[in-house]
């Protein structure tokens, strides 16, 4: 799977191998399905934020996101939410038809990747990371529409990519940060006016989805900004594992000085603003012609490295990126394995703990200390930054280089 040489392999094998990633990501979330948890959403390992969340966000109730309840999310996944809701009753039907349309979404990303980079697609479609995470949370609709919007950006179809990305990052945030290097990138090739209907469609998009909601139910809409802002560092960054080394303890987060939401805030802003722009500079220095849309990639990751925020699924942001810019197998083995890690002892921890369900027994995972969590989660980021050492190094090879054969879309 490095870059397309070797055998020909058709989109049907693709979307094959995606459906079966897909298949044993539900059978390792179907334990947890049932609802009775009592602690084995931690020893079996089958955690999914989608079963509780249809109560938490008032689903349950038949209550429409924003208009008459809050929510902690985009308006793009608040409405996802409510599509999966409408046609079902109970939480189980809730999860189920929440896979079927993410399955959905797996596929069209596995698809768009194969349209541009033909059998490297296998680094999403294969990917250990998509069977555990897949149906964790609803991440796959922003990865599909960022995915889609970089297929569309090397057809040279600035609105569609534009609109793509715009309704991705009305889903998550994380698209938002392709406008920059694809308009970079156009800016690059002296195309501005590529590069500026790219701009406008991604911001006018994003808005049309929001306005409806700022209007009408402003307190409402307004409640994923306010619960970003105040949350405290996620368990997964390193803001938690750093801060857990000074102070002693792992809820640093109620503590004074280190814990202080507003300060890590700037800094995670600052620490990613001054990475992102390093990398810039130093790929640039090394190579001035570089494909400026692959910036894309070193950008998540940045952004995934600095933030306070290091959500499970957030995982998924980075797998249509090995196929994109970064197509070398060991990498990509050393990733999976490095989050597989992570996973793994995030989740056992958790169940040593009780962590949000106390009093149950936490049976193997009573073996598990913080400190192999904090291992797990310092490993994978070197992982991350020897894949941004690769990238500043040249070790990638863009899209535009390689040639899918038309015909090889019809055959499997």
């Amino acid at each position: 799977m490095g870059a397309d040489r070797g055998p020909r392999i058709g989109l049907g094998l693709v979307l094959l191998a995606t459906a079966a990633t897909l298949l044993l990501g539900l059978a390792q979330k179907s334990p947890c399905i049932p609802g009775d948890w009592g602690g084995k959403q931690y020893r079996l390992l089958c955690y999914s934020d989608i079963i509780p969340l249809y109560h938490t966000e008032q689903l349950s109730e038949g209550r429409f996101p924003y208009l008459e309840a809050p929510n902690e999310y985009p308006v793009g996944t608040g409405l996802f939410m409510a599509a999966a809701a409408w046609p079902v009753r109970g939480f189980q039907a809730f999860f189920l038809s929440n896979v079927l349309l993410l399955s959905i979404l797996g596929g069209v990303t596995s698809v768009a990747l194969y349209l541009a980079v033909g059998r490297r697609a296998l680094y999403f479609a294969l990917a250990p990371t998509l069977l555990v995470y897949a149906f964790v949370n609803w991440d796959l609709l922003a990865v599909a529409l960022a995915t889609l919007g970089t297929l569309a950006y090397l057809r040279r179809r600035p609105v569609a990519s534009g609109i793509l990305l715009g309704l991705g990052a009305a889903a998550k945030i994380y698209p938002a940060l392709l406008v920059v290097p694809f308009v970079a990138g156009r800016l690059r090739e002296r195309r501005p006016d590529e590069g500026i209907h790219l701009a406008w469609s991604a911001a006018g998009t994003w808005l049309v989805v929001n306005l409806p909601f700022m209007l009408l139910a402003p307190r409402n809409w307004f409640e994923f900004f306010r619960f970003n802002s105040l949350r405290p560092v996620d368990w997964d960054s390193l803001w938690f594992s750093a801060c857990h080394r000074l102070l002693g303890d792992p809820f640093w987060s109620s503590r004074p000085g280190c814990g202080r939401t507003a300060e890590v805030n700037l800094l995670s802003l600052l620490a990613f603003l001054a990475l992102a722009g390093l990398l810039w500079w130093l790929r640039a220095r090394r190579e001035p012609d570089f494909p400026r849309w692959t910036l894309g990639f070193p950008l998540i990751v940045a952004f995934l490295l600095t933030n306070k925020v290091y959500s499970p699924q957030y995982r998924l942001w980075i797998l249509p990126w090995f196929a994109l810019a970064l197509p070398r197998l060991r990498y990509w083995v050393a990733f999976a394995a490095a989050d597989v890690a992570v996973f793994v002892t995030r989740f056992a921890w958790f169940g040593r703990n009780g962590v949000g369900d106390p009093g149950f027994e936490p049976g193997w995972t009573a073996a598990m200390a913080i400190g192999y969590f904090e291992l797990a989660v310092v490993v994978r980021a070197v992982v991350l930054g020897a894949c941004l050492v690769a990238w500043v190094r040249g070790e990638t090879e863009a899209p535009d280089s390689i040639e899918v054969p038309r015909t090889e879309v019809a055959v499997a």
